[in-house]
Parts: C-alpha cells; sequence; structure tokens
C-alpha cells in the first residue's frame, strides 16, 4: 500500500520538480504548443528557477510544495504547486491589481502516470491551509482553454470561471487560457 503526502520543497527537490514540470507539459500539452517549443524547453534552466524559488522566495508568504508517494520499496515526488499572493502575472490584460487577500497559482502539477491517486487534492488542500494561515481570502488560477483536465480537477473542487481571460504567445502562435476563482476563507 502507497502512501502519498505533501510537505514543502527543499532545494534537493528543484530538479525534480524541473523533470516533472517537463514530463507534465510534454505529454499534456503536446497538442496545444508547437512540438520544437516543448522540445526546446531546458530542463537546467528550469531547475535553477526552482531552487530560487525554494531558497529566495519573494515574501514568506510564497510556497513551493511537493507531493511524495511512499511504498515499503520507494518514495518518489510525483508533483507539485507554486503559489503565492497575486502579483501581475495573476492579472488579465489591463486588469487593475487584485486585493492583498488574493492568493494566485501558478503551478500545479502531478505527473501523469502518477495521476488519480489523489496526489492533486492533497497539494491543493495544502496549499488552501497556507492560503488561510496567511490570510489569504479568494485564490486564483489559470488554466489554458484546452487543458480541460485541469479546469476539471478545479471546477470539481468548487473553483469556478471569473470571466477574465488571456492569450498567451508561444512562437508567435496565440494560446487562450481563462482564470478560476475559489473562496477559501473559513472553514
Amino acid at each position: 500500500m502507497a502512501l502519498g503526502f505533501v510537505r514543502p520543497a527543499r532545494p534537493d527537490d528543484a530538479a525534480e520538480i524541473a523533470r516533472i514540470q517537463l514530463a507534465t507539459w510534454r505529454t499534456a500539452y503536446r497538442r496545444m504548443f508547437p512540438p520544437h517549443v516543448l522540445a526546446n524547453l531546458d530542463e537546467a534552466y528550469l531547475a535553477r528557477g526552482w531552487t530560487e524559488a525554494i531558497t529566495s522566495p519573494p515574501s514568506p508568504r510564497h510556497r513551493v510544495l511537493v507531493a511524495v508517494e511512499q511504498s515499503e520499496a520507494a518514495s518518489s515526488t510525483v508533483g507539485f504547486a507554486a503559489f503565492g499572493p497575486a502579483d501581475e502575472q495573476a492579472l488579465a490584460p489591463e486588469e487593475p491589481a487584485l486585493p492583498a487577500t488574493v492568493a494566485a497559482v501558478t503551478d500545479l502539477l502531478v505527473e501523469p502516470r502518477w495521476g488519480r491517486r489523489g496526489h492533486g487534492s492533497r497539494l491543493l488542500s495544502a496549499a488552501v491551509t497556507h492560503w488561510r494561515d496567511d490570510g489569504f481570502e479568494y485564490a486564483v488560477a489559470w488554466a489554458y482553454e484546452q487543458d480541460k483536465a485541469t479546469q476539471k480537477f478545479l471546477t470539481s473542487a468548487g473553483w469556478e470561471p471569473d470571466g477574465a481571460g488571456r492569450a498567451l504567445d508561444v512562437d508567435d502562435m496565440l494560446v487562450p487560457q481563462l482564470r478560476l476563482h475559489v473562496a477559501v476563507g473559513g472553514e
């Protein structure tokens, strides 16, 4: 029987987070982005960014968490979440700043081969606990319009589209996103 849990990321998790990020993007987004864009992503560059996020977060309310599946034979990091106060990256075009009581998810990924084992739910639950402890009342997250799995996961947890949208320019191709939100205050 395997045991799943979530813990704060440590600097030595950065390379594995980058590997999971690339593996997940290359699987989940292979039909959304041109193949050369996904093929040319630099895992070492991503790992350096994750090391920085873990060791020198912009504020005490910025966090990186990892999901771990542990069995008698092994322990594997299988997913991660990153979040903090909503900043300009959480905004739709020409939108004013969001209130200080809004958290923003920048990443919430579980490697596809570890999916459907509750790791995403555990990551989200741990994030909500941190948000409440840090005084956040709401949270937002962007999802690609074509990423129905992420949208389904978030809406099943009570998130709803808030009407905001944007498109990322990926190698001269616009990839539309929609923003979802949820209230996190109270019980």
